[in-house]
């Protein structure tokens, strides 16, 4: 079973996610930080070790990119950037900051549950089991 942390203020981003881990061959469980400074006390205060981190660049407190940077320091689980920036300085940038993976949120239930399967399918390596999360 895969181990994800999702950093998401948005809540109906959130509630995205969760329909597509659950529709998906993957099994996976989730913990959700709302914010950054929330992602920062789940992974380095309560140790925390997922499998990966799906983050969102736009959020209260740290943004994104402050979380990258604090991650890249203290090392740990590869970082994908879930996030609406098509902004190609912000790409650039996240990726020099040590995310794995940079995924443009797509607009619309289908194309949205569609990228997060792709993102577990790239990212399950062999820690996942093809089985349905219920």
């Amino acid at each position: 079973m895969l181990h994800i942390l999702l950093v998401e203020d948005h809540a109906a981003d959130v509630m995205l996610v969760r329909e597509a881990l659950r529709t998906s061959p993957i099994a996976a469980d989730v913990i959700i930080a709302y914010d950054g400074e929330q992602a920062m006390k789940i992974l380095f205060e309560l140790n925390y070790k997922p499998d990966f981190i799906l983050l969102d660049l736009n959020m209260p407190k740290f943004d994104g990119f402050a979380v990258l940077e604090r991650h890249r320091a203290r090392g740990g689980a590869p970082v994908i950037v879930l996030t609406s920036s098509q902004n190609p300085p912000d790409k650039r940038r996240a990726l020099e900051l040590g995310a794995r993976d940079y995924v443009v949120k797509p607009a619309g239930l289908r194309p949205f549950i569609a990228a997060i399967h792709g993102i577990l399918e790239r990212w399950s390596g062999e820690t996942a089991s093809p089985i349905a999360v219920v």
